[in-house]
């Protein structure tokens, strides 16, 4: 391949692309997911769960005051329904999913590998925005959570009771900060956050409890309003699954826990084809996670219904968005209220932390590699810079308000689910396992319809949705047009009869012929050699290797390239090459025999008929088109020395 020198970078841009040395591996990444140095040993799954815990379990932050204002008095019923979801809907969705990518690539990966061209791509590109929404959400509706706390506590309130949208931008660049700087997740900082902030919610479930239970007439009160307001317990049923999608945001977590996969530890005899350990020990870590999160829900979402009037959870109420700190303020006094307040508003930051590492393993996985994304984008800094001017600009609009973002975030992640729940019944179907097909389909269906009854009332949220989508293909569109004629093979490699033909022309002047292949019958070789000698003034004495380029996938832009040698007809000897791009694969086979062989190739082609433009877009769409000026085009690119450069003929 051709090495091109470039003048020594600034110090400032080297410090914002480090990383960049991984593009042209094979799936290679940069990000807080990548394979770090030095090879990552793993940790135990219970210490992993903290980290995925820290977005999961962070989500009682303000879990209990949504569920409140969406179900008001069914609040525990449609909580008890949203627990049913949980352990019998998504919880055996993603432990399958974890078979299927063990290394943290998530359902996403398991959809990509059905679809294949621009469908596939434009699939994926819509998935990856709703994962944009459901990471960036988090980010700032976390962030917005932990300055409620922060306002709204007792010591502080009045003299930050209007700085709520400040407070939330600080903490929004406190985190891109701690990124920028180089952002190692700390699972033993997770561990700690987490258990600390469960052990107090511990804490105020049971004092809560024990208020509920002393005082009788509260349960008396509640159960004669609820059957007073919903008549009998089919109604409540009911009741409780139509207002069940608003309480999606409780199923949060789980694509985070399938994509720190990577840090689970498994057995020593896990390899990277077959890490059944890790397998295994992911399942616990998403079960245990699931059960330990069904019972906070259950029993904060009973508590907080009985306890606090229903006035302080509306928009400027004391417990709108902080039912538990309310809670913990008003039983425990404003000391131990004021050790909450700090917990959540850690874990709620810390749980930005975990959105931010799942964007940046994410996007750079499929991005770049898709063509859809620049150079920089494989480097973390100036995707934390992107992510976080986003991520300004959502909480600006939506006021740094937690219920606002509540309709964005549950369209994210129910998205996610239904994607995961349908690619495994895929999975599922394709391996003949046809009570677990039909287990999934119906969990599908269940997921689809909370997510479209979630769009209905919540419209918003998918506006946003699109607003992402939209946004991550326009510039993906754009940045594939931009990098159209970049070098995008990976490698070459010659098969023996190849590698034969270019020894045997390197001594002597190296002359190919770019054809697409017909008939491929002996008039075609010789008509072919006839017009070019005709078209350049070759004298008949020289002689040339075919160049055949079969176009496989138009939709991919970064692969490896397959030469392979062969004599047609006992006498034309033709390179059969395999590509997403012609003008590509025949530039980086000149580019490699020039550097393999010390000569300098020369290729001739025919000039190609039709309108330049509509020949544009067919190489952009499909590969092909007018294939001479392209081919030409990227030569040049990619070898800025004219006089080293491969000769392009044109007649």
């Amino acid at each position: 391949m051709a090495t091109t020198e470039h003048p020594a970078p600034s110090r400032l841009r080297a410090w914002m692309l480090e990383g960049l040395s991984d593009m042209g591996k094979a799936g290679g990444h940069t990000g807080p997911h990548a394979e770090p140095e030095p090879p990552h040993k793993g940790q135990r799954w219970y210490r992993v769960m903290c980290l995925t815990g820290v977005d999961y379990f962070s989500t009682l932050g303000y879990q209990p005051g949504i569920a409140a204002l969406a179900a008001g008095l069914l609040s525990p019923v449609a909580t008890i329904v949203l627990v049913i979801v949980t352990l019998a809907g998504a919880l055996p969705v993603y432990r399958r999913v974890a078979e299927e990518s063990p290394h943290g690539e998530g359902s996403i990966a398991m959809l990509e590998r059905l679809l294949s061209f621009w469908q596939g791509k434009l699939f994926v590109l819509t998935l990856l925005g709703f994962a944009a929404t459901d990471f960036l959400i988090t980010i700032t509706l976390s962030a917005a959570d932990a300055s409620t706390h922060l306002v709204e506590n007792p010591h502080l309130t009045s003299a930050l009771h209007d700085k709520q949208l400040l407070i939330t931008l600080i903490l929004v660049a406190l985190l891109g900060a701690v990124f920028l700087k180089g952002f190692l997740e700390a699972i033993g900082v997770a561990v700690v956050l987490v258990g600390l902030y469960l052990a107090l919610n511990v804490v105020v479930v049971v004092v809560g409890l024990w208020h509920v239970g002393t005082e009788g007439h509260v349960i008396a009160d509640w159960s004669s309003a609820l059957t007073a307001e919903h008549g009998n317990v089919f109604v409540m049923i009911g009741m409780a699954l139509i207002v069940f999608p608003k309480l999606a945001l409780g199923l949060s977590g789980f694509e985070t826990g399938v994509a720190v996969m990577p840090h689970v530890k498994g057995d020593p005899g896990d390899t990277e084809e077959q890490p059944r350990g890790r397998i295994r020990d992911t399942k616990k870590l998403l079960t245990t996670a699931a059960l330990i999160m069904s019972a906070f829900l259950i029993t904060t979402s009973f508590i907080t219904t009985l306890l606090i009037p229903e006035k302080e959870f509306e928009s400027g109420g004391q417990a709108n968005g902080r039912a538990l700190a309310f809670l913990a303020h008003e039983y425990l006094g404003n000391a131990f209220g004021t050790v909450y307040d700090v917990s959540t508003i850690t874990i709620l930051w810390f749980a930005g932390a975990s959105a931010m590492a799942g964007l940046l393993n994410l996007m750079p996985r499929y991005l770049p590699r898709y063509g859809m994304a620049p150079h920089w984008a494989r480097a973390v800094r100036p995707m934390v810079i992107v992510f976080i001017l986003v991520a300004f600009l959502v909480t600006w609009i939506f006021d740094a308000d937690v219920d606002a973002q509540g309709g964005a975030y549950a369209t994210g992640v129910l998205v996610l689910i239904s994607s995961a729940a349908i690619a495994v019944t895929i999975a599922a179907h394709k391996a003949g396992q046809r009570s677990w097909t039909i287990a999934f389909a119906v969990i599908s269906a269940v997921f689809l319809y909370t997510t479209v009854m979630n769009v209905i009332e919540r419209p918003d949220g998918v506006k946003i949705g699109a607003c992402f989508i939209a946004g991550i293909i326009l510039v993906s569109l754009l940045s594939r047009l931009a990098r159209a004629f970049e070098l995008r093979v990976t490698s070459v490699t010659l098969d023996p009869m190849a590698e034969r033909f270019i020894r045997d022309m390197a001594s002597r002047k190296i002359r190919f012929i770019a054809n697409e292949p017909d008939r491929r019958d002996k008039a075609e070789y010789r008509d072919k050699i006839e017009q070019i000698r005709e078209d350049n003034d070759i004298p008949g004495q020289e002689d040339f290797v075919f160049a055949e380029v079969t176009v496989t996938d138009p939709s991919e832009f970064e692969s490896g390239l397959n030469v392979r040698g062969e004599v047609l007809h006992n006498r034309y000897r033709v390179l059969t090459l395999e590509s997403s791009s012609v003008p590509n694969a025949l530039a980086a086979m000149l580019l490699h025999v020039r550097d393999t062989t010390g000569c300098t190739p020369h290729i001739y082609f025919e000039w190609t008929e039709g309108n330049p433009f509509a020949n544009f877009l067919r190489f952009f769409l499909f590969g092909q088109g007018e294939v001479a000026p392209v081919t030409r085009e990227v030569l040049r690119e990619a070898e800025p020395d004219r006089a080293r450069r491969p000769r392009v003929h044109t007649g």
